[in-house]
């Protein structure tokens, strides 16, 4: 018997994408680059949304370009925004799960819950990869029928496939 018989399905937040190249911060960088090394292999199944795409074209023009280029090589499907993805960012935004200012946040999450995917992925501590989000996020699914999703680093992704 396999020990990790299903290959998740990922939904990358755009602060993965933005962390290959954070010189500031070696640790997770060097963390998210072996992650990408993982998903080059294959081990992993990778989502984003068009919120990830909208994110990028904010970032300076070489740091763009170089995200563009990361995201046409890896090639992650795009979900597309639905009505399910609106009701549950609405629900979570009425719940307080983040702030006002955190409502991108939730519309990643949201599309990652509505998509029936397995796991977001992000590097984003304060409003996403945070134990009261976990909670609530998970709370308000089951309510509305959704299964439960992980929220986690990329750093916590490593090693599963293995």
């Amino acid at each position: 018997m396999e020990r990790f018989p299903k290959k998740l399905s990922l939904y990358l937040e755009t602060s993965v994408w933005n962390f290959v190249y954070a010189d500031d911060a070696p640790e997770k960088r060097d963390a998210t680059k072996a992650f990408f090394t993982e998903v080059r292999q294959g081990k992993h199944d990778i989502f984003i949304s068009g919120l990830v795409i909208v994110e990028i074209e904010d970032a300076p023009a070489q740091r763009r370009e170089n995200l563009e280029a990361l995201i046409r090589e890896l090639a992650p499907v795009q979900l597309r925004r639905n009505e399910a993805v609106e009701n549950l960012t609405n629900a979570y935004m009425e719940a307080k799960v983040g702030p006002e200012k955190a409502k991108p946040d939730m519309i990643h999450i949201a599309h990652a819950v509505a998509h029936n995917l397995d796991v977001v992925v992000s590097w984003n501590l304060k409003h996403i990869v945070r134990l009261k989000t976990k909670l609530l996020v998970n709370g308000i699914n089951k309510s509305l029928g959704y299964k439960e999703i992980e929220i986690v680093t990329p750093e916590e992704v490593l090693g599963y496939g293995s």
